[in-house]
């Protein structure tokens, strides 16, 4: 039975998990950046980079501890090597590097969006390939097919921002503070979702991409406006989300073959309102519907411990060179077409 160390460190959360064959959690331990960041009303990169440096080391120490197991132990180490903030991913791959060499077990370097991809089977065992994803979190926004572990076919992606990214952007914008996504659910929860008249982008457009830009562009003139309360504008700018997603799903199903199920995953799937609506969507099309415990869909070790051993089950699986580098992009599907007027995000 495989047993991994897993580290995560792309973004604002340093992490460390230990997983094992039987998708147990043995130990985890997760360091959060929101103090650090909250004063600028989003990740600064320097200061997170300078945190994952100064945490990292302990959270392994701790995690290892608190499973009373040691490196001897495990079977391989994994570590996300991108996507994300290049500061965060080099601390985290040199990392995982080091103690791959110095207790001679494999490095596994794994692609954050992977490790999210395929956290919701670390929860549920019955969740078979292929599956529809629904990939939401502060930094991306894609539609994917996936068919195995390594086999990923993107139908859609954000020509501009991320989901996340506007929901943190409408967070600031109503002063709500850092992180945005909560903040602007539990807002939205007291607002009328119809009172602002605000765009749906690309609704009923043939691809199925996303754009979210507008969206923002629009929550900033409504506030200005002085027309509106804050919650009024939170519960619109989360239904006119919701509506696009939906839109943008039906799409892309419709040029997708064959799925077991719609699978939500990344920050964003802790939305409640979201989650929701997925499931009514899901159950319209005859699919399953699964999203990942609320503690798997934001940033964590265990997704990429999950991702690791998931690697290493695979026929011929082998360990990735300590030559090998951080990525600040890494897509899944390298092969799939640029959207029309997507930025470098896409």
């Amino acid at each position: 039975m495989a047993l991994v160390l897993g580290i995560e460190s792309s973004c604002d959360e340093t992490a460390a998990a230990l997983v094992d064959g039987e998708r147990r959690i043995l130990a985890q331990r997760i360091a959060s950046q929101e103090e650090a960041h909250a004063p600028y009303g989003g990740v600064v990169p320097e200061i997170a980079a300078r945190a994952h440096a100064e945490r990292l080391a302990p959270l392994i120490e701790g995690t290892l501890a608190d499973a009373r197991l040691t490196l001897a132990d495990c079977d391989a180490i994994a570590a996300t090597a991108g996507p994300g903030l290049i500061g965060g991913v080099i601390v985290g791959l040199v990392t995982a590097k080091a103690l791959a060499m110095a207790s001679d077990k494999p490095l596994i370097a794994i692609n954050h969006l992977e490790g999210h991809a395929l956290s919701p089977r670390l929860a549920d065992p019955e969740l078979d390939f292929p599956y529809a994803l629904l990939l939401v979190s502060g930094g991306h926004c894609q539609i994917l097919r996936v068919s195995g572990v390594g086999q990923y076919q993107r139908l859609a992606t954000t020509i501009d921002d991320a989901l996340g990214e506007a929901f943190d952007k409408t967070a600031k914008i109503l002063g709500l503070g850092y992180p945005g996504g909560p903040a602007v659910e539990a807002l939205a929860r007291h607002g009328d979702p119809q009172a602002v008249p605000l765009p749906r982008p690309l609704m009923r457009s043939k691809d199925p991409h996303f754009s979210f830009a507008g969206l923002k562009s629009a929550v900033l003139r409504a506030h200005d406006s002085g027309q509106y309360s804050h919650a009024d504008i939170a519960a619109s700018f989360q239904q006119a989300a919701i509506e696009c997603i939906a839109d943008r799903l039906t799409r892309a199903l419709e040029k997708m073959d064959e799925v077991t199920a719609l699978v939500v995953a990344g920050g964003v799937a802790a939305n409640q309102r979201v989650r929701a609506s997925l499931e009514v969507l899901a159950a319209g099309r005859g699919l399953r519907f699964v999203a990942p415990p609320l503690a798997l869909c934001t940033d964590n070790a265990a997704m990429i411990a999950w991702a690791g051993i998931e690697r290493l089950g695979q026929a011929g699986f082998v360990a990735d060179p300590l030559d090998t580098v951080a990525r600040p992009r890494w897509p899944l599907d390298p092969d799939a077409e640029p959207a029309r007027g997507a930025g470098v995000k896409a």
